[in-house]
């Protein structure tokens, strides 16, 4: 992807992730400084591996009740493993606008990518940094 600049991102994501998150958690979503205005969600999901809680910081859309992530790992060749998390087990935690609730992930289908690429419009940006289809995540409200 030569001619393609990937976004820039900070030199310590781990750090930067880790401080938006303990950021948001303590004003119930509320954000200051280089994030204020942003819209992200935080997606905890179970390790594929290790069975730990893994938590993400994640652009997102909303298409009705949905939540509408993509799995772009700013244009990686592989996929990011929150991804890979979800494959493996599909329940999550989803915390959005001050709220907290349970969502069961699912792929997007074919036939639907036209449709929820719209709520997600920087997929076309991420798109063109990597050769693999990104994948569009879904997240379904699972009512308890």
């Amino acid at each position: 992807m030569s001619n393609r600049e990937k976004p820039a991102i900070p030199p310590d994501m781990i750090a930067f992730n880790r401080t938006v998150i303990d950021e948001y958690r303590k004003t119930n979503g509320k954000q200051a400084g280089g994030m204020t205005g942003r819209h992200f969600i935080l997606l905890t999901t179970t390790g594929a591996r290790s069975g730990e809680p893994r938590t993400a910081v994640l652009g997102y859309g909303r298409h009705g009740d949905d939540v509408v992530v993509i799995a772009s790992d700013n244009g990686a060749v592989g996929h990011p493993k929150w991804y890979l998390n979800l494959l493996a087990k599909p329940d999550a935690t989803v915390e959005v606008d001050g709220e907290k609730f349970e969502a069961r992930a699912r792929t997007a289908r074919p036939e639907e990518r036209d449709e929820l690429a719209k709520v997600v419009p920087y997929l076309e940006n991420q798109q063109k940094l990597t050769e693999r289809e990104i994948p569009i995540v879904v997240l379904e409200r699972i009512d308890r």
